[in-house]
Formats: structure tokens, sequence, C-alpha cells
């Protein structure tokens, strides 16, 4: 990349007289078996040494990603070196040393409701809004932006009918059957819903882009999509799905969520809840994913889940298969820098290649850490008869 061209030449003509905060980071880096200007693919080449002294000064994983994103260094293998990162926990660390950008984003979670409906929609401008060409060359041929499921699978298009079709399963689906699909994305769900499962599928979104090319791949089909938030939908539904989308949906808003799932769900319905989780309660979300790719996202942890739902919805089955997505994130990175070549007149200004690039990898170390697990939860009516036997 230019950048790094410019960067490195740079760093050749000025001398540099190493900081302490600059050792520390050598240190730290040593300790996750990564090295400064070292030759495996998941070491860390430095063009500009004082960024460290920057990052660890003004907010740690922000100012990392953003000198990446600047060209200030380099990594072969980005998504090695952030498991090994995560691995070592040496984000936790990082943060006494970055803490004002942290500090930012914890009191802003815990005090504003990022997700209120009048800041929803921030989200698809953000993120889903910036053309529908990235999305289809990144994507499988469905446009699923969601964890596949690999495990009889061997490439992308596989792993996400397969996931489809266990979805539909689970969810015990049959002709006729009403569906909602919150969150429906680009209207691959709801396609296959409709035509391998002959069920009436009601979708919504709130990406003006997602709705469009949804109602494209769904014409002929008895499917609706929706310009709508879940909070403002009316009705009831056989059956209720949500993938990908309750990442957005924030703590704040989490038993409005479920009590939104349950009034919308039939007596002996089923409902699918499809998401990242993490172990660990936290408040705000990474910096660099909350200002440059997910604005007011936020990863559920499983304890507010389970007290979100209770006396709503009763729990049937909880499935984590959080290595698939490391696999899927990795093939869409293959297919991103596959069709860089066809997308750069559209998407090349600035340091739109990078910023991505970042995101797509690090996220596929954060679920090969096993930091993130991917949930997909089964529930029905608390007063519902049903028998439910789950499926894999």
């Amino acid at each position: 990349m230019a950048n790094n061209t410019v960067a490195a030449e740079r760093a050749e003509k000025v001398p540099h007289k190493r900081t302490a905060a600059e050792d520390f980071f050598i240190k730290l880096a040593a300790e996750a078996d990564i090295r400064i200007n070292g030759d495996r693919p998941w070491d860390i080449r430095v063009y500009d040494p004082s960024f460290l002294s920057r990052a660890l000064s003004s907010g740690a994983p922000l100012a990392f990603a953003e000198a990446y994103m600047d060209g200030l260094w380099d990594c072969e293998r980005i998504d090695e070196m952030m498991t090994r990162v995560l691995q070592a926990h040496l984000e936790r660390k990082l943060r006494k040393f970055g803490t004002l950008e942290l500090l930012k984003a914890y009191l802003s979670a815990a005090v504003i409701n990022k997700q209120d409906p009048n800041r929803a929609f921030k989200v698809g401008e953000v993120h889903y809004d910036i053309g529908n060409d990235l999305y289809r060359r990144m994507l499988d041929s469905r446009m699923i932006y969601s964890c596949g499921y690999w495990a009889n699978a061997s490439n992308l298009e596989e792993a996400q009918y397969q996931k489809l079709d266990l979805i539909c399963r689970k969810l015990k689906l049959e002709p006729g059957m009403t569906l909602l699909d919150i969150g429906c994305g680009w209207g691959g769900l709801a396609e296959f819903a409709a035509r391998h499962y002959g069920a009436h599928v009601t979708g919504i979104t709130i990406s003006k882009e997602q709705q469009k090319l949804a109602q494209d791949h769904c014409k002929g089909l008895p499917v609706e999509i929706k310009l709508v938030d879940y909070r403002a939908l009316e009705g009831q539904f056989d059956r209720i799905v949500s993938v990908g989308m309750f990442e957005h949906v924030g703590h704040k808003n989490y038993r409005t969520y479920f009590e939104a799932a349950s009034r919308l769900l039939a007596d002996d319905g089923l409902f699918l809840l499809h998401t990242i989780g993490t172990d660990r309660e936290q408040n705000g979300v990474d910096p660099f994913i909350e200002k440059y790719i997910f604005p007011n996202g936020e990863i559920p942890c499983r304890r507010l889940i389970n007290d979100s739902s209770l006396g709503l919805l009763r729990l049937e089955d909880w499935h984590n298969f959080g290595p698939d997505y490391d696999r899927t994130l990795m093939a869409w990175w293959e297919n991103f820098e596959k069709a860089w070549p066809e997308l750069e007149g559209e998407y090349g200004q600035g340091n739109f290649y990078r910023m991505w690039q970042y995101y797509l990898l690090s996220c596929a170390a954060y679920f090969r850490s096993r930091e993130g697990q991917l949930w997909q939860i089964v529930y029905s009516k608390t007063d519902s008869n049903r028998e439910y036997r789950s499926l894999r």
C-alpha cells in the first residue's frame, strides 16, 4: 500500500530513540509471542514507532486500529496476530494505558440508550447502506451476512444453505405458517423459508438498501419486506426468527425486545434467536467497531439474555457454534480481497480497504480465540404445552 511505503521511507530517514511506552509495548507483545519487526506472519512491522506511544496514551484499541488504517504498521496475518493478543488477554492490560476512549464508550453505553427508536436506523445508514456491490461480492449468492453452519459444509455457499435449513428445521416450519423475520437483511432467509418450506414471511429491516434488494430477491413469493423498527410492529406469527440483529438491540432494550417477541408470537409458536454472544458482561463495545463499523452495537452476554427473557419465553434449546464464525469471516475476507480490483473504483478512496481488512480479520480472531460465541437459542411461550426436541 502507498501509505506503508511513505511511512517506511520516513522511518528510515528519521532517527528514533525508543520511549518507555514503546519498550512496554514490545514487552507486552512478547507475552503473546508477537515480535515487533519480526519475520513471522503474525509479527508486527512498525513503520512509524511514534504511534505506539500515542496508542498507549489516547485509547489503545482505537488508536492501534487507526494506525493500521493509516499504514503506520503492518502484519501479514492480522487474524493470527489478534488471536494471540486475545488468548493472552493483552487487551485487558492495554486498557490501563488507554482508558479515555474506553471510559467514554462505557459511560455512553451505561447512561445513553443508543438503540432507542430515534437512533435505531443509524447502523443501517452507516453500515448496510454503503452499497450492495460490496456485499454481493463478499457474501454467498443469497447475501447472508451472518455466521454459516459448517458441520457438513466445505465452502461458504454450502455453510449458509445448511444454516438456513437448520433454522427452518429447528422452527418446525411447515407450509402455510406465518414467519416473522426480525432484521431480515437482504431477504435470503425469507426467500429460503418461502421457497423451500412454504412459509408466508414478513421481513423487517432498518436499511433502505436492504429493503429494496430483499424485495427483488423475494419477488413472486409470499414475502413482505417492511422498513420498520421491531418495537412498532403489530400482529401475530406462528414462528419468529431473528438472525444477526440482536447485536444492535442494546442491553437497555433487551426486556423490550423479548416483550415484543412474546407479544408477536402465537400461543403454540417457536422463536429462534441467532446472535453473537460473550460470557463476560461488559458495557460499551470495542471503540473501533463502534466508530467505523457498527455504531450503537453491543455484544450480549448470556446472563442478560436469560434475565431479560425470564417470565416471557421458555428456553427450549441453546446451541453454540462460535468457531464456525471464524471460518465464515475468513471466507468473506477471501471473497473481498479477490473482488477488490472491481470494488476499488467505488470504495478505494482513503483507507477503506485497510479498515475492512482489520474489521474482518480481527473479528475472525475474536471467534478463533473463543472470546466470542455464536448462539442459536430456541424459545416457546411460557404457557405452551408443546414438546420440543433439539436438532443439530
